[in-house]
């Protein structure tokens, strides 16, 4: 995984054509890249990433951040009730309980 400002790319390597190629896959709109070693990968990266933030800027546009930090949980009735009470009876909020457990997890 490649990390740049705030966003992450995958990479994978195209034994035909022996070139490496990506794409940056935590955000809706489509950032791709691709380099015939890791320095030009690495290098296509980062332009890929300031090539799309700058068109966002010249459109008077927001770029899709990467993560918002909210996100929708859809449960049964009965896991969300089970949940909720695990949370208060650790003295915790819903919400930090999910977290912490989330947190564990990863």
């Amino acid at each position: 995984m490649l990390r740049y400002k705030g966003y992450t790319g995958q990479v994978n390597f195209d034994a035909d054509a022996e070139i490496f190629h990506g794409e940056v896959i935590d955000t809706r709109d489509v950032i791709t890249f691709q380099g015939r070693n890791v320095k030009e990968l690495k290098r296509a990266f980062k332009d890929s990433i300031d090539d799309y933030l700058n068109f966002c800027k010249s459109r008077q546009e927001k770029p899709d951040k990467p993560f918002s930090g909210k996100f929708v949980l859809r449960l049964t009735p009965d896991l969300h009730h089970k949940v909720y009470l695990l949370a208060m009876q650790s003295g915790k909020s819903l919400n930090s309980w999910i977290r912490e457990v989330l947190k564990k997890a990863v």
